[in-house]
């Protein structure tokens, strides 16, 4: 049975940190969200601090940059491909021109977008402040889940267990 958990504060960002850098890459959703020009891509997560602001790297010319400067909106979906895990962030993105932010987040295997380093002049960060998430845990990899699932569907009896809830970050 799934358990509905509604996180706050340091919790939150806590869930929001394990699951965001666990499954770290996302769709991300940029444009008029649900809308006709909505755009969609996948990124890799590049860090979440403290406060549980979401960073990514980004081309400081890219489309995605472009569409954040006229309308901030964005979502992030995530979902874990060896597990039942999920996670969806609707926040607001601006963009970000920190070297020193750069160095902090900068991974090696981001020199595949920038081959300059972390010190390509092409470098932007989006800074994503969420502002609703929501999460689904299912406490399992997908043979452990398939396993409950065909049992439960065996016994009448749910066998499933997990967690899913809201995260309230501010």
């Amino acid at each position: 049975m799934t358990e509905q958990i509604y996180l706050h504060d340091k919790q939150a960002i806590r869930k929001l940190q394990d699951l965001a850098t666990e499954i770290n890459i996302c769709l991300f959703c940029s444009g008029p969200i649900g809308g006709d020009r909505e755009s969609c891509r996948p990124m890799a997560t590049s860090g979440v601090d403290e406060e549980g602001t979401i960073w990514f790297m980004s081309a400081r010319n890219s489309e995605k940059n472009h569409e954040i400067a006229v309308d901030p909106n964005v979502k992030l979906y995530y979902s874990h491909p060896g597990k039942s895990n999920f996670l969806i962030v609707t926040g607001m993105a601006d963009i970000v021109y920190d070297r020193e932010k750069i160095r902090e987040l900068w991974n090696p295997l981001d020199r595949t977008w920038f081959n300059d380093g972390e010190d390509d002049p092409d470098i932007s960060l989006i800074r994503v402040r969420p502002q609703r998430a929501h999460y689904w845990d299912a406490k399992g990899n997908r043979m452990v889940n398939f396993f409950r699932m065909v049992a439960t569907v065996a016994t009448g009896k749910t066998v499933g267990e997990g967690q899913e809830g809201d995260l309230m970050i501010r």
